[in-house]
């Protein structure tokens, strides 16, 4: 049998690069392109390509035509908002995600969002550097997670991860998602299905775990975010545009929420001047919650898993739907 050619483009560190091709199968030759490939490059190394694999860099539409062969893009991230799947659809070629690979990763940043939050953490900490012993806490603005109710925006495989964790905190969960889970795993998962408007009015956090698409642009906006409680906070793990940004500046400033925990942003990088970094009830991290170093290896294992279900003719594992189609 001949070796199975996969074109990886990324613009991943080589650290990261070399891990991810120490997980390639035997019988597989994987080519990595980078930002410093040519479009000339690229298009003549997909040409005989059985699988395209992707992270950081997304071949153009041009190049995806190029890949005659290919049976299957394989992401290794979680959100495909970059990927033209209208086009993927058209040439009969699908496309998957990560499977999960990172949602431990990003769940356990969600909790660390809503705890930095609820424990003042970013005034406590240099508050107690500089001798200021314990100024910052009042006794009236620290939480804690019991009994809090915890709305989560699409329950997939992170948001699944999230509702087992804040659960571990006695909170309680309820969720929407524009496909609900099936009665029995909503009760093993103990989690109950909301309508978009009671998750906004009867939430004490909201946290944002859908993808980005058509339907999800912009579905915390003005109107949602006025239903919420007044000591309610946002976090967001997803991507940027899930949230209208202005409007959330907008509540922050006005009080009509208490406090957000962003890891994404309309605009990455960041400005830094974006007003939300400067607001003391925001805490801000660089779209990084789910890239810790023990995710590589699950995420280039099950990718290379799933190149070998294709190959021996079995149907992807992890395909992503085209919302907009």
């Amino acid at each position: 049998m001949s070796e199975v050619k996969v074109i990886f483009f990324t613009a991943l560190k080589q650290a990261i690069i070399d891990e991810v091709v120490s997980y390639v199968p035997s019988g597989y030759d994987l080519t990595v392109l980078g930002r410093e490939s040519t479009k000339e490059q690229q298009i003549e190394a997909v040409k005989d390509a059985d699988f395209l694999l992707c992270y950081g860099m997304d071949p153009s539409d041009e190049v995806v035509r190029a890949a005659e062969k290919c049976r299957l893009v394989q992401l290794l991230a979680a959100g495909y908002d970059r990927v033209n799947l209208t086009l993927l659809r058209d040439l009969e070629i699908p496309c998957a995600n990560n499977g999960g690979a990172n949602s431990w990763a990003v769940s356990d940043h969600a909790l660390l969002l809503m705890l930095s939050i609820y424990k003042q953490l970013l005034a406590s900490d240099p508050a107690t550097r500089q001798g200021r012993w314990n100024e910052p806490i009042t006794g009236q603005n620290t939480f804690e997670m019991a009994g809090k109710k915890v709305g989560v925006l699409g329950i997939g495989n992170i948001g699944k991860q999230v509702a087992k964790r804040v659960q571990s905190f006695d909170a309680q969960v309820q969720y929407y998602d524009l496909y609900p889970l099936d009665d029995e795993v909503s009760k093993n998962l103990g989690v109950t299905y909301v309508s978009l408007e009671e998750l906004f009015r009867t939430s004490d956090i909201i946290t944002c775990h859908t993808p980005l698409t058509g339907d999800t642009h912009h579905i915390v906006n003005a109107e949602r975010l006025a239903m919420m409680k007044s000591s309610a906070i946002l976090i967001n793990t997803s991507r940027g545009p899930v949230v209208d940004e202005q409007a959330l500046i907008e509540a922050l400033e006005r009080g009509i929420i208490a406090g957000a925990g962003l890891d994404v942003f309309e605009q990455e990088p960041v400005d830094p001047h974006n007003p939300l970094l400067t607001m003391t009830n925001v805490v801000a991290t660089p779209h990084m919650a789910g890239t810790t170093w023990d995710t590589w290896a699950r995420r280039a294992q099950f990718g290379f898993e799933n190149m070998d279900r294709v190959r021996n003719g079995e149907s992807p594992q992890a395909v992503v739907r085209d919302f907009d189609s």
